[in-house]
């Protein structure tokens, strides 16, 4: 699969945060449902926390990725959604060290609440395998 960074000139450059667009040739879609701050138990991660959340996100969307043949670097696209708009920071800054490579595209979306009242951050994706 052959996976190329697009960053127009006429746009701010958002890297390392995020890519404004990913070209992919060949390969197979993976669609990663919204995960969320759960262990393999269902027990919230992290209440309170929002970088403990994330890397909780983080480490299930690599277990997602990882059975599928793929890692990290395979998205190509994220949706974030957290509760807070205080949760910005704390969720970059663990994003920031998750990608080797340029990171996927990412849209960020406050919202009133998820699925359980502890969860702060629910983040879906797709990756190219």
């Amino acid at each position: 699969m052959a996976k190329q960074t697009i960053q127009p000139k006429s746009l701010n450059d958002p890297r390392p945060r995020y890519s404004q667009a990913i070209l992919t040739e060949g390969g197979k879609l993976l669609f990663i449902a919204g995960q969320t701050a759960s262990d393999k138990d269902g027990n919230v991660v992290g209440k309170g926390d929002i970088k403990a959340q994330t890397r909780q996100v983080f480490d299930n969307i690599k277990a997602v990725l990882e059975a599928a043949g793929g890692s990290l670097d395979s998205l190509v696209m994220t949706t974030t959604y957290i509760t807070d708009r205080q949760y910005r920071e704390g969720y970059n800054e663990v994003r920031r060290g998750m990608y080797k490579k340029d990171p996927p595209t990412s849209t960020l979306v406050i919202v009133k609440g998820l699925a359980n009242e502890d969860y702060l951050i629910e983040i879906a994706g797709i990756a190219v395998l």
